[in-house]
C-alpha cells in the first residue's frame, strides 16, 4: 500500500510538472527533502524517484522555453562565480587526491547539486514563486518533524528521533540540524500567513520541531536550536511575550529529559571526558595538521579513509570546516565559507537597506533565511554536512532574494 501510494504520488507530480515546470521543481524539492522513497518497503524500494522526476522537470522546462521562444534569464550574482571556482577546486583536489577510486564517485555525487541550483535560479523568476519554494522546503521537513515531535512526546524524550531513511539527514545528529534550519522558515510562514488556523498549525509545528531536535540527543543540534531560539527572540515583534514562552516551553521540555540526556549534553563543555567527543577532538587535530601540511589542495574527497587510520578509522571528520580544509585545502574552505558567510552578510545588508526601501515582507524573509543559515553554521562545526543539498537551496534562495529586492526597488523608483 505504501509503495503504491508513492508510485501514484510520483505520477501525479510528473503530470503537474508538464503543466507547470516551476511547480514541478517544487515537487522535485519536496521529493529530495522529504525522501519518501526511504519509507518504501516493497517494489519502490531503491527506485530513483528523485532522478525520474528530475528528468521530467528538465524536459517540461525545456519544452516550455522552446514553445515560448524565450531563453531563460540568469541573474548574475557574485556567488555564481564563487560556486564555479569552488567546483574547479573540487576537480583539482580530486585529480591530486589521496583516494581517487573513491574521490571521483564522490565528486559526481556532490556535483548533482548544481543542476538543481541552476533550475532554481532559472525557473523561480518571481518573489511569489520564491515564497512557495521556501514553503515547500519548510513543509517537507515539517512532515518529518511532526512525526519526530510526536514520538518525542509519547516516549518522554527517552528515545532518539531520526530523519527519513536514506536521506542526507537520516542520522539523529544531522536531522537535529535540519530541524533547526526549518524552524525559522516555519516562523516566516507564521508571520506571513493571515489565517489564524494556519498560524496555529505553524506554531504547533515549531514546538514539535524544538521537541524533535531535543529528542535527537544531538549536542550539535542543541547548539543549533539554541542559536535559532536567540535569533527568533531577537527578531520577535513581541519580545515581552516571546521570552516567557521560550523559557516556559524550554523549562517544560527540560523537565521531561532524562539524566542520561543531561550527562551527554554536559560533554559539550568537557569533551575530553566522553569517548566519542574525545575521538572527535583527536580527528579535528589530525585533520587540521594535515591541512596545514597540504594547504593548497588538501587530500581530496574521501581522504578520511587513509588519514583517520591513526585513530582507528572514521566515517567522517565530524566538522564541515575541518572537512573542507582537509579535502580541498584552505582555498576550498575559503570559497565555501565565503558562499555561506557571505550570503548571511548579504541578507543582513538587505535587512539594513530595507529600512529605507520599505519593501513589504523583505525584512522578515531575509531575517529568517539568515537564522536558518546561522543554525547550519553552528551545526556544521560538529557534523560533516558541507555538501548538503538543503544548504545550496538556501544559498540559491538568498541569491534570488537579492535579485527580487533590487528589481522591486527599481520598479518603485520608476
Amino acid at each position: 500500500m505504501r509503495d503504491m501510494t508513492l508510485l501514484l504520488m510520483l505520477v501525479a507530480l510528473g503530470w503537474i510538472s508538464f503543466i507547470r515546470p516551476w511547480v514541478g521543481l517544487l515537487a522535485l524539492i519536496f521529493v529530495g527533502v522529504l525522501h519518501p522513497q526511504g519509507y518504501a518497503t516493497g517494489f519502490m524500494q531503491g527506485f530513483p524517484a528523485y532522478l525520474a522526476l528530475f528528468f521530467v522537470v528538465v524536459l517540461a522546462a525545456s519544452w516550455q522555453f522552446f514553445r515560448q521562444r524565450a531563453w531563460p534569464f540568469l541573474f548574475w550574482d557574485w556567488r555564481m562565480a564563487g560556486l564555479a571556482l569552488l567546483w574547479v577546486q573540487f576537480i583539482l583536489t580530486t585529480i591530486l587526491g589521496l583516494n581517487p577510486w573513491a574521490g571521483w564517485p564522490r565528486l559526481m555525487e556532490v556535483t548533482k547539486i548544481l543542476p538543481l541550483v541552476l533550475m532554481v535560479l532559472l525557473l523561480i523568476d518571481a518573489r511569489t514563486k520564491l515564497n512557495w519554494l521556501l514553503l515547500t522546503v519548510t513543509l517537507s521537513l515539517a512532515v518529518v518533524m511532526l512525526k519526530g515531535g510526536y514520538w518525542a512526546f509519547i516516549t518522554g524524550f527517552h528515545d532518539r528521533v531520526y530523519g527519513p531513511p536514506g536521506s542526507q539527514y537520516a542520522d539523529n545528529n544531522e536531522f537535529a540540524v535540519a530541524t533547526a534550519m526549518a524552524i525559522p522558515l516555519l516562523a516566516l510562514w507564521y508571520r506571513e500567513t493571515e489565517s489564524k488556523a494556519l498560524r496555529w498549525i505553524a506554531a504547533i509545528l515549531i514546538a514539535l520541531g524544538f521537541a524533535s531536535a531535543l529528542s535527537s540527543w544531538s549536542r550539535g543540534g542543541l547548539l543549533s536550536i539554541g542559536m535559532v531560539a536567540l535569533l527568533l527572540v531577537w527578531h520577535s515583534r513581541r519580545k515581552w511575550l516571546a521570552i516567557p514562552l521560550l523559557l516556559g516551553g524550554g523549562g517544560l521540555a527540560f523537565m521531561g529529559l532524562s539524566d542520561k540526556w543531561f550527562a551527554r549534553m554536559q560533554t559539550i563543555a568537557t569533551p575530553e571526558l566522553e569517548g566519542s567527543a574525545a575521538t572527535r577532538l583527536e580527528l579535528w587535530r589530525l585533520g587540521w595538521d594535515y591541512a596545514l601540511q597540504h594547504p593548497w589542495t588538501g587530500g581530496g574527497f574521501s581522504s578520511w579513509i587513509y588519514l583517520t587510520l591513526p585513530v582507528g578509522g572514521s566515517r567522517a571528520w565530524h566538522s564541515a570546516y575541518i572537512e573542507l580544509a582537509v579535502e580541498h585545502g584552505f582555498p576550498g574552505l575559503v570559497l565555501w565559507g565565503s558562499l555561506v558567510l557571505g550570503s548571511a552578510v548579504s541578507l543582513t545588508l538587505l535587512i539594513a537597506r530595507n529600512r529605507r526601501w520599505h519593501l513589504p515582507g523583505l525584512t522578515d524573509q531575509a531575517a529568517m533565511l539568515r537564522a536558518s543559515l546561522a543554525a547550519y553554521m553552528v551545526g556544521a562545526a560538529f557534523l560533516s554536512i558541507a555538501y548538503w543539498e538543503l544548504l545550496f537551496l538556501l544559498l540559491a534562495s538568498a541569491i534570488l532574494m537579492s535579485r527580487f529586492a533590487k528589481a522591486e526597488r527599481v520598479n518603485r523608483m520608476g
